[in-house]
């Protein structure tokens, strides 16, 4: 049985993966999902540091692990992964940002976007948040579920798109999948084969896993069968 530790993006929160738990728990899975969103000055080390120790709480009990990143947490679990690379035995990105040592995820992002957040965590986040952005950014149109989330989102640090990643290279030994959504916004699918992941497209906006939890689900799954780049039989 293998254990996914579900990791939410940015403005998010745990809640984020809640269409998606139950269907691998259906499935016979486990599941865990950390939580990212606390208030204060945290940067992505921090958020690496609370995915790793996650990672610790699973690997007591023996399971093996999935860790999937949403968004910006590409960057978190592959920093958290390449702490603990003899616990994690695949790697999912969901339109994850990912990149080699030192790549922050301003350093990944178009100028016009780094220079949007920018403006915006000046002029409405006190210099040191970023405001959410209206749930039509994350390509969520059902009113319904644009309502919930617009209710839920939080201002995200801006250390945590600032702060470079830390990778010694033992991510590099983990298998990894990168899951990009279509219509693309930025190309997620580069991203996942520069770091040598097999990359998957699902169509649908960036916060899928709200939108379409069943496709994505079975693509989660899909990757318990795969270590090393290589389908287990």
């Amino acid at each position: 049985m293998a254990t996914f530790v579900l990791v939410h993006g940015a403005w998010h929160g745990p809640w984020a993966w809640e269409r998606i738990v139950p269907l691998l728990h259906a499935a016979g899975m486990r599941t865990l999902t950390p939580d990212l969103s606390a208030a204060g000055d945290h940067g992505l080390h921090d958020h690496a540091g609370t995915v790793a120790a996650a990672v610790d709480a699973v690997t007591a009990y023996g399971k093996e692990i999935v860790l999937v990143g949403h968004s910006y947490a590409g960057l978190v679990v592959r920093e958290a992964a390449d702490a603990r690379p003899d616990a994690v035995g695949h790697i999912v990105l969901v339109d994850g940002w990912a990149g080699p040592d030192g790549s922050s995820l301003f350093s990944l992002a178009p100028d016009t976007f780094v220079a949007a957040v920018r403006a915006s965590a000046e002029t409405r986040g006190g210099g040191d948040r970023i405001p959410a952005p209206p749930p039509a950014a994350f390509g969520v149109a059902d009113p319904d579920t644009a309502a919930g989330l617009a209710a839920r989102l939080r201002p995200q640090p801006l250390r945590t798109f600032t702060e470079p990643t830390r990778l010694t290279g033992a991510v590099d030994r983990i298998a990894g999948t990168a899951v990009y959504c279509r219509p693309q916004t930025y190309p997620f699918d580069r991203f996942g084969a520069a770091v040598g992941y097999r990359t998957r497209p699902l169509d649908g906006p960036h916060d899928v896993m709200l939108t379409h939890p069943e496709p994505l689900a079975r693509m989660l799954l899909d990757a318990c069968s795969f270590k090393n780049g290589k389908r287990e039989v």
